[in-house]
């Protein structure tokens, strides 16, 4: 975990984010950061929109499948839509290098550390792309199922992955990150025969006990197994963007990010 947004601050060691030194204690420190990003990713997502883009942040557990839908996404959709990825990983380049592979451009940020991007990183990535030569801009989010949730990057939409060989009561177990998804992905179904852990009703329960509407949608990418659901509803979210921006009114998230403070247990 990182040293940025507070996931290393635990109960045991809670009662110092809250002392003072020279005047500022880790609670402020981490509220200031965060209207920051909060600033950034307003100037971010404005950008987008004069570019007529629909950005998509990708969010899930390492190894959940985010990099593969993405290949599949681009094979599929690449005679219609122009699509870029903005990659996140603590290192190597790897992920970029299977998205240029199939021919779309891809900028690699490394983060060192951190456990999530932020509006900045973002921000400083796009004077390396060329918006004007794109319909849909990805974001594939470093691989963790706590912080990235807590970082407005300036995204229209958040689409949380859950691979079936992960828990069915991962929506109960990370609510932050699921209540933030304007759509779940069920990855790697085509393993669910073998599988006798995972009951997508039940992972389908977890999250609407959590009071999300966002449509659950279950798929294999390595397989090409049912991609039309997550390509509609893609295409559906750039064309409902695109004439939102016609009425002047600015897309963001249907569900806001909760606050890193809530994530940490430093909200009260």
């Amino acid at each position: 975990m990182c040293n940025t947004c507070g996931c290393n601050i635990t109960p045991g060691n809670r009662e110092f984010a809250y002392k003072p030194v020279n005047g500022m204690t880790p609670v402020s420190v981490l509220k200031n950061l965060l209207a920051k990003n909060n600033d950034q990713a307003e100037h971010n997502r404005r950008h987008f929109d004069r570019h007529r883009l629909l950005t998509v942040n990708l969010m899930s557990s390492p190894g959940a499948g985010k990099t593969a839908l993405l290949e599949a996404s681009i094979d599929a959709l690449r005679d219609k839509y122009r699509i870029g990825v903005i990659e996140g990983d603590l290192e190597t380049e790897n992920d970029a290098v299977r998205i240029r592979a199939r021919g779309a451009p891809a900028y690699q940020i490394t983060t060192g550390s951190a456990c999530h991007l932020d509006a900045h990183m973002v921000h400083d990535a796009l004077h390396e792309f060329p918006l004007e030569e794109l319909d849909i801009l990805f974001i594939e989010n470093v691989g963790n199922l706590v912080c990235p949730a807590s970082f407005d990057l300036g995204q229209h939409r958040n689409v949380t992955l859950l691979s079936v060989t992960e828990g069915d009561d991962k929506p109960a177990k990370y609510p932050v990150m699921f209540r933030a998804a304007d759509a779940v992905i069920l990855t790697k179904s085509d393993l669910l025969p073998v599988l006798d852990d995972f009951d997508p009703a039940r992972a389908e329960l977890s999250l609407r006990n959590l009071g999300s509407r966002a449509p659950v949608i279950r798929l294999s990418a390595r397989k090409n197994l049912n991609l039309g659901d997550w390509l509609d509803w893609l295409i559906g979210e750039l064309v409902q963007k695109r004439g939102k921006l016609a009425a002047d009114v600015l897309a963001q998230p249907v569900a806001d990010p909760q606050s890193i403070l809530s994530n940490t247990g430093m909200g009260g």
